[in-house]
């Protein structure tokens, strides 16, 4: 029947043939029965698991419920379940998609390859040895169901790692969140984790679904897990064990399929030390671990990423910024960079806006990077202030001197002047010069 439908087939006896066959001929896609012998369904779609790249398997079984569904699915990696006897339209339309994704995965891993090559994995830039080896364990681990630990300093790109894994993982289809386990107080993060029903608490007016109901099938990262309650922390290590959710409020368990990563700034090992952490949990996140180096440990990555961050910025603040002269970088390779690409990110904003155009140079670089006394501007001489202008007045000249500067460029003389573009076109309004030859 397959045959017919302009597919090149092959026959396994049982799982055993099966692998020899897939090692053999590296099909598109499989269509397995549960009961077989020696190597049954499940023990062959366990098997395949196991493999990097392995082809998507389509189910079938005479005796068929959802509960078997849901285990072949979401525990087994099947692509999809059907019962016998089998209605050849829906077999070949999941055929049809089966291979389909199998031919998406394969392109995103040949371009994944092709970028890492590059300097690129998703939004992670760099050539450096530190950087490659990052590279190379994202997609090492990226295939697996295990549970990644990422750590590093704040602004090494924490969750942009996270979103690579996800990237590069059999789940890269279903939803990615991100939670961050600092932001939110003690009496919320349970709430936002599992979800609550209607009345279970004090403002509590609608049913709520938690992060691991919104993340299934799909990757929930814990951002700063280390800053999660006690009393949290083992009811999340339930749900890890038993892959099972129970809303606040609720009387019954929701079964859940997540990937879970974990992100941290600080060592889960000394918080564990200090009590502070559960070891048991610990141990379950820390199944693999990727460390994250700081930007002074990776410099010679500078080059790469302020002429990425030139071009998010020029197309942001309409400027027209073509490059950073040497000495500006020779200040930039300078700098200790405790906040790392977070902060390099703000400098390169900062300057790309104050130089407008040509190259930055270590004067647009904010003293705090370039080593030197911010200069003293006298007011009078810059703004023309003299003793009873009133608030209003000087604040039209600053707008005005401002609007020179940046050539009438709104976008960038609205950003330093910390205000909206919005804010900005109000005020020019009021003074009557709205459509004095601005540039958006």
């Amino acid at each position: 029947m397959i045959a017919n439908w302009g597919y090149d087939t092959c026959t396994a006896e049982d799982g055993e043939d099966a692998l020899v066959q897939i090692a053999a001929r590296e099909p598109d896609a499989i269509v397995t029965d549960l009961n077989m012998p020696r190597l049954d369904g499940a023990g062959l779609l366990k098997r395949l698991q196991s493999l990097r790249g392995a082809p998507p398997a389509i189910v079938l079984t005479a005796f068929g419920n959802l509960e078997t569904a849901l285990h072949t699915i979401h525990d087994l990696g099947a692509f999809w379940f059907l019962e016998k006897p089998i209605h050849a339209p829906s077999l070949r339309m999941l055929l049809d998609r089966a291979v389909a994704q199998r031919g998406l995965a394969a392109y995103a891993e040949g371009l994944e390859r092709e970028l890492t090559g590059q300097g690129r994995l998703g939004e992670l830039l760099g050539n450096s040895p530190a950087m490659r080896q990052l590279f190379a364990s994202i997609q090492q681990v990226a295939p697996t169901r295990a549970t990644v630990l990422i750590t590093g300093e704040s602004g090494t790109g924490k969750e942009l790692t996270a979103r690579a894994i996800h990237a590069a993982s059999p789940r890269l289809a279903q939803p990615f969140f991100a939670l961050n386990c600092a932001a939110l107080p003690e009496s919320l993060i349970e709430s936002e984790l599992f979800g609550h029903e209607k009345g279970a608490f004090t403002g509590a007016l609608e049913r709520r679904r938690g992060c691991f109901e919104l993340a299934h099938g799909g990757t929930l990262l814990l951002d700063e897990v280390g800053e999660m309650p006690l009393a949290t922390q083992a009811k999340l290590l339930r749900v890890l064990e038993d892959r099972k959710v129970r809303r606040l409020g609720a009387a019954t368990e929701i079964e859940t399929d997540v990937r879970l990563l974990a992100a941290t700034n600080r060592p889960l090992d000394q918080a564990v030390r200090d009590g502070r952490f559960r070891q048991d949990l610990y141990f379950r996140l820390n199944v693999f671990q990727i460390a994250l180096p700081p930007l002074r440990d990776r410099l010679t990555d500078l080059p790469l990423l302020t002429g990425s961050l030139l071009a998010t910025f020029n197309q942001r603040h309409q400027c027209h910024v073509d490059g950073v002269s040497t000495p500006a970088l020779a200040v930039l390779a300078n700098h200790h960079w405790p906040g790392n690409v977070r902060e390099l990110r703000n400098v390169i904003e900062r300057a790309v806006i104050v130089a407008g155009r040509g190259a930055i140079e270590p004067e647009h670089l904010p003293s705090a990077v370039n080593g030197r006394e911010p200069e003293a501007v006298s007011p009078a001489a810059s703004l023309a202030l003299e003793p009873g202008v009133t608030i209003e007045e000087a604040e039209r000249r600053l707008i005005e001197l401002t609007l020179r500067h940046t050539g009438n460029n709104r976008t960038r003389a609205a950003a330093l002047l910390g205000v909206s573009v919005k804010t900005l076109f109000n005020k020019l309004r009021e003074y009557g010069r709205e459509s004095e030859d601005a540039v958006p």
